[in-house]
């Protein structure tokens, strides 16, 4: 798929789409991010305006193949709503009484067993239909595996000295899992407090790949701006836009969107995918998570048994020097933070002020609702619960706006702008988060 990426504007690659702006270079200093997003914004109101191939909407049409429906269910409370994810439900959207997300075939009868009132029920292609925004070609400004990877290349060498970038390890298919670190050359041999911000834990969430991509991008471009130089030279900034990278491409290696929420090992039961976020060694498989492969909420083998959450665990571990953290996701407007798999308040209360301030920060910037992870429902193998418990991070997770995974293209200008403030909100406490409990 073509794509307009910031990275062809601000280092004067050579532009894929019609259209696209003259070609900038990173030294000018003439390429703001405002204005990189507002041309970002124009290419993709353009791309939006594209007739969808016919080849595209015959693609669709293999959706009819999956044996996933889209239900709405009746839960009461967030006990309810995490007995349907050990269920095996993939929970998207959670309101007062009700929940919605998709289940496969099999479970439709499970859930009537255990006294769940299924109110609606369309299957996934019926579903995609309805809901999808826009077809893969008209979503163009998103960036798959490659080009990210070219992205990521492109910045780390328009940034000797400032930039680098490196491989944490590799997917279950072998891809490498790109990590940027931004940060002025070390002055002695004691480690600057470090910051890290993650993405695509989960194939489908697009937008968050775009969201990474969008911070490395803001700090190389305003590099000189006092307040991101002081940053950069007090700080180690690690950026791994792409956790998922087998899943991502997965989802769109068609043409058409598939929904697709896991990695791409293949199970016993012949099956596609383990859920990242359910792999963490923080109360493994408990509460909130499915030990069925087909499940979309399916925690694996074993705690760390893929080799993405093992490579992140051991970047981490490699680096003592990691303060916080920030895992983004898609799509419910929410700042998130532990405990996710504890139906009880972070019992230090030191730290729960921290977190509980960090996070009504970044939601005032955001716009989102800040909250702990288990009010919405108890979820267990969680990354951020493990990151805290096991290094003593302050991990937040991001679930990002658009209402639906593919929001289209139009959706990138909003979500980069404002979650790269809260962002560099995060850097602003890295070096003492526990300066907001003093």
């Amino acid at each position: 798929m073509k794509r307009t990426t910031l990275a062809l504007l601000v280092f004067g690659l050579c532009a894929c789409n019609a259209g696209a702006a003259e070609s900038r270079t990173a030294a000018d200093g003439n390429a703001s991010f405002s204005q990189l997003l507002e041309q970002q914004g124009a290419d993709a109101r353009a791309l939006s305006g594209l007739p969808t191939p016919a080849g595209e909407i015959a693609a669709l049409e293999e959706l009819k193949d999956d044996d996933r429906y889209w239900v709405t269910v009746l839960a009461a409370d967030k006990g309810a709503r995490t007995k349907l994810l050990e269920l095996g439900m993939d929970i998207m959207e959670v309101r007062a009484d009700r929940v919605s997300g998709f289940v496969p075939k099999a479970l439709l009868g499970a859930l009537q067993e255990k006294g769940y009132k299924v109110t609606g029920k369309q299957t996934i292609y019926e579903y995609a239909k309805k809901h999808l925004k826009d077809f893969p070609a008209a979503d163009s400004a998103y960036h798959n595996y490659k080009e990210t990877t070219d992205l990521l290349n492109a910045l780390a060498a328009a940034n000797p000295g400032l930039a680098s970038l490196s491989s944490i390890g590799k997917t279950y298919e072998g891809r490498d899992i790109w990590c940027l670190r931004i940060t002025s050359p070390e002055k002695g041999k004691t480690a600057k407090p470090a910051a890290l911000y993650v993405a695509n834990h989960h194939a489908r969430e697009h937008l968050s790949n775009e969201v990474a991509l969008g911070l490395a991008e803001y700090l190389l471009s305003n590099k000189t701006d006092p307040e991101v130089k002081k940053y950069l030279d007090t700080l180690d900034i690690y950026i791994i836009p792409m956790l998922n990278a087998d899943g991502a491409e997965f989802d769109i290696k068609t043409g058409k969107y598939k929904w697709h929420r896991k990695n791409t090992r293949i199970n016993a039961d012949k099956s596609v995918g383990v859920d990242l976020n359910r792999n963490y060694a923080a109360r493994w498989c408990q509460a909130g998570a499915s030990h069925s492969p087909y499940s979309d909420t399916y925690c694996g083998t074993a705690p760390f048994s893929e080799p993405e959450t093992l490579a992140l665990k051991n970047f981490i571990e490699a680096r003592k020097n990691i303060k916080t953290l920030m895992s983004y996701h898609s799509y419910s407007d929410l700042i998130l933070y532990p405990w996710a798999g504890k139906d009880t308040p972070l019992e230090n209360e030191k730290d729960r002020k921290v977190f509980e301030k960090m996070a009504q920060a970044m939601a005032g910037i955001t716009g989102y609702t800040p909250q702990q992870s288990s009010d919405l429902y108890v979820a267990t193998g969680d990354t951020t619960d493990w990151a805290y418990e096991a290094a003593g991070i302050f991990a937040f997770t991001t679930e990002l706006e658009g209402g639906t995974f593919y929001p289209g293209a139009g959706a990138i200008k909003k979500a980069v702008a404002n979650n790269v403030k809260a962002a560099v909100y995060m850097l602003g406490v890295t070096e003492d988060p526990y300066k907001l409990a003093r």
